[in-house]
């Protein structure tokens, strides 16, 4: 089967048309018709609906487009597995919660860099959600998101247990329940944040509906912003720990099952862990 040919149909069914592929290969859109000619001629299928605006794939182009996934992915495993060498190099991509990414990494990602330079390690931040989807499309080598996390095909390493507090300004009075807190405006990071989805949890046990929810895309944005008095966030102890204690921030506590969260390392159990990877993991699991 022509690789190639595969590599134009999967472009193809990712963009939804055959003139989007053309352009980003800069090929003529007849050579890419014919491409796929020569690919639902060989399988004697059809693979895409044609219509004015654009393709979608039929149920036999779905199937292909699943194996041309898992093909190319082969490939680029081959390829690491053949390179990779004892010295870890090469690229190594990390996702990582903003809030483990601020307390609980500088000191392990500087002791890695100075320990093996040669590798390019990138470090991004976001919501659990977005890592975990990041990790099973394979755009990730791991990624430290809040636990448990259940899937087939992902396997998990518990980093640490983190205590959830609810953060207020100085200003604001002692709490003796959440429903203290029904008139605030909840400070959040974007869906698919776990201490957001926890947060939403507590209040609707508790038959709470917030006032107005404010969404954020860093820490800093939170923290200040919680400072200033415009409402109140849920985050790990270890976030605001030196914030309480300069008098910036009043930290409250909350009851179990939603004052613990596990914080864990997850990557894929079927994809070659390269010596980068290993060594990394090496350094946090000591």
């Amino acid at each position: 089967m022509d690789l190639h040919a595969l590599k134009v149909f999967q472009l193809v069914a990712r963009m939804g048309s055959i003139s989007s592929a053309a352009r980003e290969l800069n090929f003529a859109q007849s050579n890419i018709t014919t491409k796929i000619q020569q690919l639902e001629n060989h399988l004697q299928t059809t693979l895409f609906y044609r219509n004015n605006r654009g393709t979608t794939l039929t149920p036999k182009g779905k199937m292909l487009l699943t194996y041309t996934d898992k093909i190319f992915q082969l490939i680029d495993e081959t390829n690491k597995a053949m390179k990779d060498e004892e010295t870890p190099k090469g690229p190594l991509i990390i996702g990582s919660m903003e809030t483990t990414a601020a307390v609980r990494l500088p000191s392990l990602l500087s002791k890695y860099h100075r320990e093996y330079p040669d590798v390019d390690l990138t470090l991004l931040t976001g919501p659990t959600e977005q890592h975990i989807q990041g990790v099973l499309q394979y755009d990730l080598d791991g990624a430290f998101v809040a636990g448990p996390v259940d899937h087939s095909d992902l396997i998990q390493k518990k980093l640490i247990e983190e205590e959830l507090v609810l953060i207020t300004d100085m200003l604001h009075p002692s709490m003796s329940s959440i429903k203290d807190i029904r008139t605030r405006t909840l400070l959040v990071f974007r869906s698919g944040c776990s201490y957001r989805a926890k947060l939403q949890q507590w209040l609707h046990q508790e038959g709470i509906t917030p006032n107005k929810i404010m969404e954020f895309g860093t820490l800093e944005a939170i923290l200040g912003c919680v400072s200033a008095g415009l409402g109140v966030s849920m985050l790990p102890h270890a976030v605001v720990e030196k914030y309480v204690q300069d008098g910036s921030l009043k930290q409250h506590p909350i009851p179990n099952p939603f004052g613990k969260v596990d914080t864990v390392f997850i990557y894929r159990k079927d994809t070659f862990m390269s010596t980068s990877l290993v060594r990394f993991m090496d350094m946090f699991g000591s």
